[in-house]
């Protein structure tokens, strides 16, 4: 393999952002008409007028902030029955060609929490566990809904922002279903069809039986899956091998092609969001704030896989070990950095074969909540949570009463702003320490010393942070782990929806103010390094520890030769 160019791939890389920025502004001026004006686009209105009707929804009738929670909490939670049941009984319903038997209890409700929050961790071979039943009419019907809702929470949040005196937020049904009609199904179908004409398997086939090695090939509806896993930020895979399979990610062409679509609703919620509010500018200093990140998050770990490990200095090229040679370094730098920026989770190469440095890189971006494009919505409305608190500390630092688009930051507002930021890393050191103590939790671990408690971390913080990566060398099988995990995946999708639902219920609720000569500028360069600062500070505060004892203490065991 030839040695990378640097120079080339940032040039690469820069020019993927552009196309994809371009993109996100155009998407996000869509996603405007079609939540936030009187009537969506003619063909969204054709297609949602005989849901309602169906599931006798009045579209004009809007909730309060808890009205619009208990029906995001029921519509999940009946999805969660339904595909915890499925899998329990796929051994016995059709569409099961390699005839594979129903999940165990533990793990067929860890696996419906799982894709039912967005997470899509797996503690199960996909390809070997799951029927084409289950694969379709559970993980993906559900990889659509998880996505929706975590937009439907975003838009409810920016009517809450730019709304005065009311206590609507909207209707959860008509968002949902929106989400669904107008944005995930056509551009799913288009993903699905390029991803097919370029050799992403698309099929109900029987598995194929080799003769010679005694070798089942699995086939299935991988296309359609892998559209909407990228495209909705879910994450999970078909096979058991992710995106590093050639059935779902079989050229670098391909690879290009899942990262744009996992980072493109993300990268145009901001736009939508400046669209809505009629200040551009506002969603132009977010969107600039999370492209900083990610790229700084880019470099170092291209510089850390670059400079490899340097007890095999006499390796010719980076070392490969855990990567393909189909997509090469950039491609699979990009990768990592895009699916942990996003809460995405789907990986073609192995993060537990990263150099500590290397992996401290994805760590570190699903632990800072995942703002740096961050899930459908959810990366945007945990930002948000991010500027109320930054914010809110500025206002105590000039003296001044903390504003936000004219709406005054109170004491509420910032304890819901608190939770959502901090509910996730409170899940992440409380479930690992448990792990740590018990021998339940450290009887999985296969990697002694701070690798294996780098392990620990990073699996309790995809779980979560609703990402679903792993660093594949812990035995997320055992029972304790899969119950912990369902924990943290339902506690950290859940709680901080409802926190921000009540943030968007009681700024809906106030009125707008003047700016005076006391207000803080939220649109311009100096609030966005602001805000990117409160960023940094939060995550090195909450695991700068764990950072020290795992990644950086294993760095520094593999530069002395230990």
């Amino acid at each position: 393999m030839t040695y990378p160019d640097p120079l080339l791939d940032a040039a690469g890389v820069m020019v993927f952002l552009l196309l994809l920025t371009g993109a996100a502004v155009l998407l996000g001026r869509y996603l405007a008409r079609l939540f936030f004006r009187e009537r969506p686009p003619s063909i969204v209105g054709m297609l949602e007028a005989p849901v309602y009707r169906l599931l006798g929804i009045d579209p004009s009738a809007e909730e309060t902030w808890r009205g619009y929670a208990r029906d995001l909490l029921l519509f999940n939670g009946i999805g969660l029955a339904f595909l915890f049941v499925l899998l329990l009984l796929q051994g016995v319903l059709p569409l099961n060609p390699a005839e594979v038997p129903g999940f165990a209890p533990a793990l067929a409700l860890n696996t419906a929490v799982s894709f039912v929050t967005n997470t899509n961790w797996q503690a199960y071979a996909g390809e070997a566990a799951a029927s084409y039943l289950s694969q379709m009419a559970g993980f993906t019907v559900q990889n659509f809904l998880s996505a929706a809702t975590g937009l439907a929470v975003a838009v409810a949040l920016v009517r809450g922002l730019s709304r005065r005196e009311t206590d609507r937020i909207g209707n959860f049904w008509v968002d949902l279903t929106r989400a669904v009609l107008g944005l995930l199904l056509p551009l799913a179908l288009v993903a699905a069809l390029l991803l097919a004409s370029q050799g992403v398997i698309q099929n109900l086939d029987p598995y194929i039986q080799t003769a010679s090695a005694h070798q089942a090939i699995a086939m299935g509806p991988v296309a359609s899956q892998e559209a909407i896993k990228e495209l909705g930020t879910n994450g999970g895979g078909f096979f058991n091998a992710n995106a590093a399979h050639p059935f779902e990610n079989p050229s670098p062409f391909t690879n290009l092609v899942e990262v744009f679509l996992l980072l493109l609703v993300p990268a145009a919620v901001p736009f939508m969001f400046g669209e809505a509010i009629g200040d551009r500018r506002q969603g132009y200093v977010l969107f600039g704030v999370m492209l900083a990140l990610f790229l700084g998050a880019f470099a170092a770990l291209y510089a850390a896989e670059l400079a490899g490990n340097p007890l095999l200095s006499d390796v010719t090229g980076i070392p490969m070990e855990g990567k393909e040679v189909r997509f090469g370094l950039a491609g699979t730098v990009l990768y990592a950095t895009a699916t942990t920026a996003t809460s995405c989770g789907a990986v073609n190469a192995m993060h537990d074969s990263l150099t500590p440095l290397g992996g401290l890189v994805p760590l570190g971006l699903i632990l800072l909540g995942e703002v740096v494009l961050g899930g459908i919505g959810s990366g945007f409305y945990t930002l948000i949570a991010f500027v109320v608190i930054a914010v809110f500390i500025a206002g105590l630092m000039i003296g001044r009463t903390p504003e936000y688009l004219g709406k005054k930051i109170g004491a509420f507002e910032m304890q819901m702003a608190v939770v959502a930021v901090l509910t996730s890393g409170v899940l992440v050191l409380v479930l690992s320490g448990i792990a740590l103590a018990l021998p339940a939790g450290t009887d999985s671990i296969l990697n002694p010393g701070a690798h294996g408690l780098t392990e620990v971390v990073y699996a309790f913080a995809s779980m979560a942070n609703n990402n679903g990566s792993a660093f594949a060398g812990l035995d997320a099988t055992a029972l304790f782990y899969t119950l912990a995990g369902s924990i943290a995946m339902a506690v950290g999708r859940f709680v901080p929806i409802v926190a921000i639902l009540a943030l968007a219920g009681a700024v809906a609720a106030r009125k707008t103010v003047p700016p005076s000569f006391g207000t803080l500028p939220t649109h311009t360069l100096p609030f966005a390094v602001w805000l990117v600062l409160v960023i940094l500070i939060v995550g090195a505060l909450t695991f700068f520890p764990i950072f020290a004892m795992g990644p950086i203490a294993e760095q520094l065991q593999m530069a002395g030769g230990v």
